[in-house]
């Protein structure tokens, strides 16, 4: 355990660049979009029907891939599942009809959610409290750094090599993490054998408030940076009338603004903490503060300039990145180091299920109408979310009432 402890920020880097070749295998689909859907015709409905198949896998492989990390640990568990959601990964560029890569998309899935509940459990086990929610940060901000460079990396691939040969290149970078984080990771704790038979079952479990607070939580937050990932290329092109090449150049700014988010939420925690801010409150100004800003998404179809709806989205997922890396501090903050797997997955299940619904109602809603309705729900679920963990958290709420009698 004091060799990880040692080596903690490195075993964080190593899962940060799996997050980032995670969301690098996400944002192929997205980015090829435009070029997918006029080659193999497919409507907005189909394409959401795409997007959500991937969102059924998650759904599905949520509490396997939780499970998974508890039992066996995470050098094991997530050398799996990176090795899983390659194999997919690379099967898409055999795809040649939309249903094929729905299938595939599903079989993804199943084995991405396991980055998240893999890489906080690790993050839980190696990282103090007052540290916890910066890593946290450093760790989700990978997924707006693999979308920040999947735009100029995949257009690059699809000009000079083709569509399918954009699909292989982040497969095999996903095979050759797997060695890598065997090697630096090392042997399992020997504490983890106590994490590994925990007497708590996922019905207990299922019986507690925290367990439907956070699941709430997530039901209502995950969509939002799933809707940016997978549609905001296609709105570019389509509505903003931008070019691939254009895409290419200008795409990228609003995920890096989100990577800046998730290490703005981490480090804002860690700041409130240090200088004695209960943990409650600290999740209390970061989420509801950051929610507001959320709205901005709203006045994205006002917006006349190409560039000025750019930036408009890139502050709004700036935003929801600060809400996002408070959120899964929230997991560990209401739940001990041997139910964070399964924790994270049952917020996965939630996450998944919203995720599945909400591609579906995207492309009926862009079908029927435009982006305009989208870009106003996704600027008031982050507060829904923030406050139902506040709400139906009991713990969260007795710290509250411990709080208020302190200071009476």
């Amino acid at each position: 355990m004091e060799i990880l402890i040692r080596r903690r920020w490195l075993i964080l880097g190593i899962i940060f660049l799996v997050t980032v070749i995670n969301f690098i295998d996400r944002q192929t689909l997205s980015v090829l979009a435009p070029v997918l859907r006029e080659h193999f015709h497919l409507n907005n409905r189909q394409y959401g029907r795409i997007v959500s198949a991937f969102m059924f896998g998650m759904l599905s492989g949520e509490l396997p891939m939780g499970f998974l990390m508890d039992k066996w640990g995470v050098r094991i568990g997530l050398s799996f599942a990176v090795l899983w959601w390659s194999g997919a990964t690379g099967a898409q560029m055999f795809a040649r009809n939309g249903t094929q890569f729905g299938l595939f998309r599903f079989w993804m899935g199943t084995g991405e959610c396991g980055n998240y509940s893999g890489g906080v459990k690790t993050v839980t086990r190696l990282f103090s409290r007052k540290d916890r929610t910066l890593a946290l940060g450093i760790f989700n901000s990978g997924s707006m750094v693999g979308a920040t460079i999947a735009l100029p990396i995949v257009v690059f691939l699809l000009r000079h090599y083709g569509f399918r040969i954009a699909f292989l290149v982040p497969a095999l970078a996903g095979v050759l993490w797997v060695p890598l984080w065997w090697f630096i990771y090392g042997k399992e704790p020997k504490e983890e054998e106590v994490v590994y038979h925990s007497r708590v079952s996922l019905l207990e479990m299922l019986k507690t408030p925290e367990s439907w607070a956070i699941m709430s939580m997530r039901f209502f937050i995950g969509p939002v940076m799933q809707f940016y990932w997978y549609w905001i290329p296609s709105y570019l092109v389509e509505v903003r009338h931008m070019s691939m090449k254009e895409l290419g150049w200008l795409g990228w700014i609003p995920f890096f603004l989100g990577d800046l988010g998730g290490v703005a939420g981490g480090w804002a925690a860690g700041f409130l903490h240090r200088r004695g801010v209960s943990t409650v409150n600290v999740r209390r100004i970061i989420m509801y503060g950051g929610s507001i800003v959320c709205m901005l998404s709203m006045l994205v179809p006002l917006q006349h300039a190409a560039l000025g709806a750019v930036l408009l989205i890139g502050t709004a997922i700036f935003a929801d990145n600060v809400v996002s890396a408070n959120m899964f501090g929230a997991i560990t903050d209401l739940f001990p180091e041997e139910q964070v797997g399964r924790a994270t997955g049952l917020t996965g299940v939630a996450g998944g299920l919203s995720g599945l619904l909400f591609p579906l109602l995207t492309g009926i809603i862009v079908d029927r109408g435009s982006y305009s309705p989208v870009f106003i729900m996704v600027g008031i679920m982050p507060l829904i979310g923030s406050a139902a963990v506040f709400l139906l958290s009991q713990r969260y709420r007795n710290w509250n009432r411990h709080l208020s009698s302190l200071t009476a």
